[in-house]
């Protein structure tokens, strides 16, 4: 048994590793901290509307607050992460082409680099690429759907609910919607 497990560690070099964590679903610590610092952000931005426009006062909904918001940033983080697993694999695709042309004018002149070489630069190059892009696009997508949903839930369809109901029903839904958004394949 030592040696399959021997054997199956040195399958992979470090370079082909390092690409296969690059396409899986799991996320960089720098990438989960940025996801769950922007999820409370916008999560915590709706305390401000009941807050202020809805007059809600804020020690009686205090604990309401702190749980809605910590499930919603939990949510919001996950759609963030579904989102930019389904994107990164996209941007990859069409920024493919243009990393490629800019490798290979960089490194031209350079004999000492091989095929070979330039490739996997080229391949690196586009993966960093679509992970910024789909990081940044992932945030703005679904923070911008958040607070859409939020507002047309606690001003049109669930004005009639108390304060409180509101605020948890509508950043409720609004997150649970995001998450389940960002479950499709497309």
């Amino acid at each position: 048994m030592g040696k399959k497990d021997k054997s199956a560690e040195s399958l992979f070099t470090k370079e082909e590793e390092q690409l296969l964590s690059d396409f899986s679903r799991n996320v960089s610590t720098k990438s989960s901290a940025l996801f769950y610092g922007s999820a409370f952000m916008v999560s915590a931005l709706p305390i401000w509307l009941y807050w202020r426009i809805h007059m809600i006062e804020m020690m009686p909904a205090l604990l309401w607050f702190i749980l809605v918001t910590l499930g919603s940033t939990y949510l919001i983080a996950f759609a963030y992460k579904n989102t930019k697993f389904i994107l990164k694999h996209k941007i990859a695709i069409k920024r493919e082409e243009a990393v490629t042309r800019e490798i290979t004018r960089k490194y031209a002149d350079d004999k000492k680099i091989s095929k070979k070489e330039k490739d996997e630069k080229a391949l690196f190059q586009k993966n960093d690429v679509a992970d910024y892009e789909a990081t940044a696009f992932s945030i703005f997508y679904n923070n911008a759907l958040f607070l859409v949903i939020v507002v047309l839930l606690s001003f049109y369809l669930l004005k009639g609910f108390s304060t409180t109901a509101n605020y948890i029903f509508s950043v409720g839904i609004a997150s649970g919607l995001i998450a389940l958004f960002s479950t499709g394949t497309q």
